[in-house]
């Protein structure tokens, strides 16, 4: 390819849509193992921007000493070998911290060391070394160095609303990495007048890793584990033996956590804790219209409309990509008493018009991050609000109830107990010990009537005799949106 005057200028553009690029994907690379939170994000953008300023820094001291053409294409060939070495080792190294190292801030600061600062480094270099370039004279200095940073900073929101509207909902993570490292390779080829042999033989080498990731993309969907990225998550199936059942349970995880599970030989819940969702029978006998916050393989819906033909349910699912895998994996069916509405939760609840007998909540599932604009004052008097006179909300939650490790539950409770007349928590695996770390179903009432404890249906009975009876302390601010630190909360119980 033949160099032009505006060489320069398309390299810098590329260069910093491949920053954005890489950037949002990392939160794909790092969200498997350490979630989404904002303790992940923090890491990730912080330490991303230090070595972009590193690599100005340096970059611009470089620049001084006798700038080359050919030393700019090293520096952008030095930065796709980068990252397609990190293709080839990201998943040992974050398996290694996820098992090792306890706490997501330290370990999610680590990973980001380890694997976006060498090629973000070197990505820095470029703006400051190409300016260095283009400059001929010290009239126009002003004008070049506005020019090349306004095109820099173009190809960066190029490169965000591309990576985010495009790229990561139809290519997996590995790919849109190899396709970054490539095109780094390919430039610092096309700046450089005669590429010597070490080049060429490193282009092999990432066509090689290239040809193993697909490899790799086809082998894991031959072998029952399917890896997918959506607009939202990074999502994995597979079948996990249940020695205690002889049977075999296929998983939903989301962002590396089981959000969902069924058997492949029955129908009946897997998870003790989507069994308590039929409190709901008990606490409103006769309900008819129900919504719940979070889909995943549509476990507890496909259940509940065998056990409730005369009632629907709507579901609010984000992903429309997670209810197209639960027809697909998880034997949902086409129900007219079942709807699925594809969008935030909060957004729902801002915009309905419709009323609920019940609302079940099923979307605090996470380990290192929760929909913290579901949590607030604000969210649970816009789920009040939808509710019918005697209507009932039905929340999972995961987490103690005393101690550390159960900030969470105890802010939760105070913020529910300032919209609803009545709250109380069945702890599920553990009813007696307040400090371990289980899912904890709470339960709502918009009623002012004294509910009672005891049931003759068996089931409810044993669902009933896990109610907390002991006082839950006081101590936890209400959540607002002004103010929810859930993320902080969340990050103590784990």
């Amino acid at each position: 390819m033949k160099r032009t005057n505006y060489t320069l200028e398309i390299t810098v553009f590329i260069v910093g849509a491949v920053i954005m690029i890489f950037e949002l994907v990392g939160s794909r690379v790092l969200g498997p193992y350490f979630g989404t939170s904002i303790f992940v994000w923090t890491s990730l953008i912080g330490i991303i921007l230090g070595s972009l300023s590193l690599g100005y820094y340096y970059g611009g001291h470089l620049a001084d000493k006798k700038p080359t053409i050919n030393k700019l294409a090293c520096i952008m060939f030095q930065a796709g070998v980068f990252i397609g070495l990190m293709i080839i080792c990201k998943d040992f190294l974050l398996q290694f911290l996820h098992t090792f190292l306890p706490g997501i801030r330290l370990s999610s600061v680590i990973a980001s060391v380890a694997l976006f600062f060498p090629a973000s480094f070197l990505l820095g270099m470029v703006a400051p070394y190409a300016a260095k370039l283009k400059l001929q004279n010290l009239k126009t200095a002003g004008r070049t160095l506005g020019n090349l940073y306004a095109i820099s900073t173009t190809g960066s929101i190029v490169g965000t609303f591309l990576c985010g509207f495009y790229l990561i909902p139809h290519f997996g993570t590995n790919v849109i990495l190899m396709s970054l490292a490539i095109t780094l390779v390919v430039i610092s080829i096309v700046l450089l007048a005669r590429p010597p042999k070490t080049i060429e033989i490193c282009v092999l080498l990432l066509c090689v890793v290239g040809w193993k990731v697909t490899s790799d993309v086809s082998l894991a969907s031959r072998d029952n584990f399917i890896d997918i990225d959506t607009a939202y998550n990074r999502i994995w199936i597979y079948d996990l033996e249940r020695p205690d059942r002889n049977a075999t349970v296929k998983i939903l995880g989301i962002n590396n956590e089981n959000h969902s599970s069924m058997f492949l030989d029955s129908d009946e819940l897997v998870n003790e804790y989507s069994k308590f969702y039929h409190l709901a029978r008990h606490f409103m006998p006769g309900f008819e219209k129900t919504v719940l916050f979070g889909g995943a393989g549509y476990s507890f819906p496909k259940d509940f409309l065998v056990q409730y033909p005369a009632a629907t349910m709507d579901v609010i699912e984000i992903d429309p990509k997670v209810t197209e895998l639960a027809k697909k994996y998880f034997r949902l069916k086409d129900d007219p008493r079942l709807t699925s509405y594809h969008q935030d939760g909060r957004v729902f609840l801002n915009t309905t018009d419709e009323t609920y007998d019940v609302v079940f909540g099923d979307a605090f599932g996470s380990q290192y991050s929760i929909p913290y604009q579901l949590t607030t004052q604000e969210a649970i008097q816009k789920t009040h609000d939808i509710l019918s006179d005697e209507g009932i909300a039905i929340v999972n939650i995961i987490s103690a109830i005393e101690g550390e490790s159960g900030e969470f539950l105890r802010a939760e409770v105070a913020t529910y107990k300032s919209i609803f007349p009545q709250v109380y928590v069945f702890p599920v695996q553990e009813p007696e010990v307040g400090t371990a770390l289980q899912n904890i179903i709470l339960v709502a009432l918009k009623s002012t009537e004294q509910p009672r404890f005891t049931s003759a249906d068996p089931s409810l009975h044993k669902y009933l005799s896990h109610l907390w009876e002991a006082e839950i302390a006081s101590d936890m601010p209400i959540l607002t949106d002004n103010f929810a630190p859930v993320d902080h909360y969340v990050s103590k119980a784990f």
